[in-house]
């Protein structure tokens, strides 16, 4: 690409100015602000740069084409005209995704399938075998939004989402997703040389984040592979050369304590496993402990990180509440000059008495959540 490009980083709805603020702290050109992600320009490298980088991003999204479709010729015609070729290598595999809106094409597996047609129409005119329809494993996968008739196609350069780092070995039971962990690092203004302290670890994820971003570590630079990787266009020397740039910039854990604690010895094994795969297993504490009884020191001034259980996917709400107003309660006795930051649901805000914290609306998955921040 001698031009720019257009790029659209997505995130989970309430991250977007988390998003913004990273895409702008890596120079990228034309950075706006949208509903659902951040758009921006650059290069091939700049593509590969936000995919290795950023911690808070859910895909990159690269703009291909943008044309009027009236009616199911007209979405077809256009996504011929596009010279696939330059991308999709033969005999790869194929995967189109769709979002459509107060357009006339309303189904999204028929915009879909005409798509595909279009593509396959297209490299099979140049003597090209059929290309294969897959899923979520695909070389290429393509995604076409429709607004008002207007059609945009985009290619998905990460492949798999960008949550997954590739450190994660072990699950647990309703593990925090990796990029909301790290927009709760960002957020909270911890600045790595403060103790960090997460009660209800898990299976560690906000301590891993929160050691990445510390020691500079690039979330995407662990044994994972992109969706551009798979492209016609994929130059590995260039890859290569941005990944040993980032790996030789990653600096020592500062000696502030990181503590995790979760009430199952299952939990500390899982968070233990996970530690140890993305090379923390010696510098981040773990122990069993009770939320409302956890070791904190007074006048410590720690950043209390943390997303406990709202009885959602693990509990009751209702059996949520003494939990909630235990660990406040144990956080008024100690934890003066203590900061927080904390993801719950807006139902449960109210348990822990603390009106001072700022809230943010966020979306966790497919959960309406609060993300919560303040002093203590």
């Amino acid at each position: 690409m001698s031009e720019l490009t257009t790029f659209f980083a997505t995130c989970a709805p309430g991250l977007e100015p988390i998003l913004h603020k990273e895409i702008q702290d890596l120079r990228m050109a034309k950075v706006e602000r949208q509903v659902g992600g951040v758009r921006f320009s650059g290069k091939t490298i700049d593509m590969q740069r936000a995919n290795l980088w950023l911690r808070t991003a859910g895909r990159v999204l690269m703009r291909i084409a943008r044309y009027e479709a009236h009616g199911s010729d007209g979405l077809y015609d256009g996504a011929k005209e596009v010279a696939w070729e330059n991308w999709l290598k033969p005999g790869a595999t194929l995967r189109v995704d769709s979002q459509t809106r107060d357009s006339d094409l309303d189904h999204s597996r028929f915009i879909e399938q005409r798509i595909k047609d279009a593509i396959v129409d297209r490299v099979t005119d140049l003597g090209w075998s059929r290309p294969n329809v897959v899923g979520e494993e695909a070389d290429l996968r393509v995604h076409a939004h429709l607004f008002k008739d207007r059609v945009t196609l985009s290619l998905d350069s990460s492949g798999a989402a960008l949550r997954k780092r590739g450190w994660r070995v072990a699950q647990g039971r309703a593990p925090l997703a990796e990029t909301m962990a790290a927009a709760m690092v960002l957020h909270s203004g911890w600045d790595g040389r403060s103790p960090l302290v997460d009660p209800f670890c898990g299976s560690g994820t906000l301590l891993i984040e929160a050691a990445l971003w510390a020691t500079q570590t690039a979330p995407g630079s662990f044994e994972r592979t992109f969706g551009f990787q798979s492209w016609a266009d994929y130059e590995p020397k260039l890859w290569k050369r941005l990944l040993d740039e980032a790996r030789a910039q990653v600096k020592p854990l500062g000696k502030a304590p990181i503590l995790g604690y979760d009430s199952s010895s299952q939990r500390i094994t899982e968070a233990r496993a996970n530690l140890e795969n993305a090379g923390f297993a010696d510098k981040i504490v773990l122990a069993k402990g009770d939320a409302t009884n956890f070791e904190a020191k007074r006048g410590w001034n720690a950043h209390i990180l943390t997303n406990p259980p709202y009885g959602v996917r693990v509990g009751d709400e209702q059996q949520m509440v003494p939990l909630y107003m235990g660990f406040a309660k144990h956080l008024r006795e100690v934890g003066a000059g203590y900061h927080l930051t904390l993801l719950t649901q807006p139902t449960l805000v109210a348990s822990l008495g603390m009106p001072q914290l700022a809230q943010i609306p966020v979306r966790n998955g497919a959960i309406d959540c609060t993300l919560l921040k303040g002093d203590l």
